[in-house]
């Protein structure tokens, strides 16, 4: 005869989570599931990235694996139904929107902000191979680039606070705190540059202080989206 399955409350899988010899569950479309047996939830998180005790049924769909892996494991309860108090700012419409496209609630951001990335890391190698090399071409390489610097780093900045405000509730931490500035910081910086660029065309060819100011202000944009790029990783992979 088998075993009645056990309904649990939200508050009741996060006690399942590995920690002092605790068994790990976790969670998925309503069902609960024992993975204590499975060697890469042993410390009560997969990945470092996926935390036992919780209900994974959207992080599952972001998975490189199928639910099928699922099948390998006991379910030994049901998740009692009730609203995320996360999605409780939501508009329904929007919540059934992520239903069907799962990924436009976590995914714009990080989506977006790759571009500016090595967008702002290309702009002053081509400028020093510019200089290295006489290659004019390169120089002007560097400033298309910077012009797509301009347009995509605004788009990374307004995906930003859509994703904040939608998976972490809007809470002010140091390290949004830093993002925010940084980002201000920033296309404050990339503006600079291709104002400088459009009104001086000939910056970086005649020799002098300003060439050299205006290199390093294409050099001054890459620890900025280096610091960024490391705290959003860290908001991601927090462990």
């Amino acid at each position: 005869m088998s075993t009645p399955l056990k309904e649990f409350t939200r508050d009741d899988l996060l006690t399942y989570n590995g920690q002092d010899g605790r068994p790990v569950y976790i969670a998925h479309e309503g069902k609960v599931y024992d993975v204590s047996a499975s060697k890469l939830w042993k410390t009560g998180s997969h990945m470092k990235r996926h935390q036992s005790g919780r209900d994974l049924s959207e992080d599952i769909k972001g998975a490189p694996h199928d639910i099928s892996v699922l099948g390998r494991v006991p379910q030994i309860g049901t998740l009692k139904p009730e609203k995320d108090p996360m999605d409780e700012r939501v508009p329904e419409i929007l919540l059934s929107l992520f239903q069907r496209v799962p990924m436009l609630r976590r995914h714009p951001h990080p989506m977006t902000v790759h571009f500016p990335i090595a967008f702002i890391m290309l702009v002053p190698v081509l400028n020093l191979l510019a200089l290295l090399l006489g290659k004019a071409s390169l120089e002007t390489c560097a400033f298309h680039v910077l012009t797509a610097c301009l347009i995509v780093t605004p788009v990374a900045m307004l995906t930003g606070p859509y994703n904040w405000w939608m998976n972490y509730g809007g809470r002010w931490s140091p390290v949004i705190i830093v993002k925010m500035v940084g980002s201000l910081v920033l296309i404050v910086l990339v503006l600079a540059a291709f104002l400088w660029r459009m009104t001086q065309p000939a910056i970086m060819v005649e020799p002098g202080g300003a060439r050299l100011a205006f290199l390093l202000l294409t050099m001054a944009m890459v620890p900025v989206v280096t610091v960024l790029g490391w705290f959003g990783a860290k908001m991601t992979f927090p462990h």
